[in-house]
């Protein structure tokens, strides 16, 4: 997998960059594990409740299994795909008992590897093994919070977390923040790093191809008007040093915590995430 830059041959051109893999499949998706995926444009009711949204290509939405409830059952992998939905390539599995199903693909998977989902599966890239049987240390990926919920969170391109430690009932992991989190040693997860970790290094190169993924334009709070926006007004370009940023609502922002004070979860967070500087 490699980073293509193109010439400057055009404006649109210049610095664009893609990220081409040669064992992702060039064909149409699986067509019985596809739904359709209607376009709301940031909207609810009719009003925007989401800005910078609209436009964008149609797309169909893969149905991955996050779950991955097919115990014992080995499967081999037939394509890795992109998918428009989502940041990590996905495979598309076949079942040895004929059932087709879509998972998120880890870095290294490749056409015709075996995988499989149990509770004491070998602990190799690809297969899904509770947290409890893996050994600690291990870089795991898609993991359950709560047991039977399916992958949950480290699900992103290029994404993963690290087991730390495991005793009877709970296990510690450390994700890429930073933060320590407690979740039950009956939890599954993937082995591995997820997929295509070089997405956030692509250039989209030119305002058009925002458009396409469904991007609008974003015009600067400073840029507007007091009526508009509480960063507007003022004679020539002004920051917001000394007017405490906000929304354009009034709202605090920019390092505002907005996690709440008491949460169900805080008592399986053991250490907070990091502080970047």
């Amino acid at each position: 997998m490699a980073i293509k830059i193109y010439k400057r041959n055009t404006a649109g051109r210049r610095n664009m960059s893609v990220v081409r893999a040669d064992f992702v499949a060039k064909k149409k998706p699986e067509k019985s594990l596809l739904s359709a995926n209607a376009k709301k444009a940031g909207r609810s009711h009719g009003k925007i409740s989401v800005r910078h949204q609209g436009g964008g290509n149609k797309q169909k939405y893969r149905l991955v299994d996050f779950l991955q409830n097919k115990f014992m059952v080995p499967g081999r992998v037939a394509f890795i795909e992109k998918d428009p939905n989502r940041s990590a390539f996905i495979a598309l599995i076949n079942y040895f008992d004929g059932e087709k199903r879509y998972i998120l693909a880890t870095e290294g998977m490749r056409v015709g590897q075996e995988i499989i989902t149990a509770e004491n599966a070998p602990v190799k890239m690809g297969n899904r093994v509770k947290v409890k049987n893996i050994p600690v240390g291990t870089t795991i990926c898609n993991l359950e919070l709560f047991p039977g919920r399916g992958g949950q969170i480290v699900r992103s391109a290029g994404s993963s977390a690290m087991l730390t430690a495991v005793d009877e009932k709970s296990a510690q992991i450390k994700l890429a923040s930073g933060e320590i989190r407690l979740v039950s040693c009956d939890c599954y997860a993937t082995v591995g790093q997820v997929s295509n970790f070089e997405s956030n290094s692509i250039n989209i190169g030119k305002a058009g191809k925002s458009r396409w993924l469904n991007k609008r334009p974003s015009v600067r709070g400073s840029a507007m008007n007091p009526v508009d926006h509480p960063h507007g007004g003022g004679e020539g370009r002004q920051g917001i040093g000394l007017k405490h940023p906000k929304t354009p609502w009034g709202k605090p922002a920019l390092g505002k915590k907005t996690r709440k004070k008491v949460k169900y979860s805080d008592k399986y967070i053991i250490k907070r995430r990091t502080k970047r500087k």
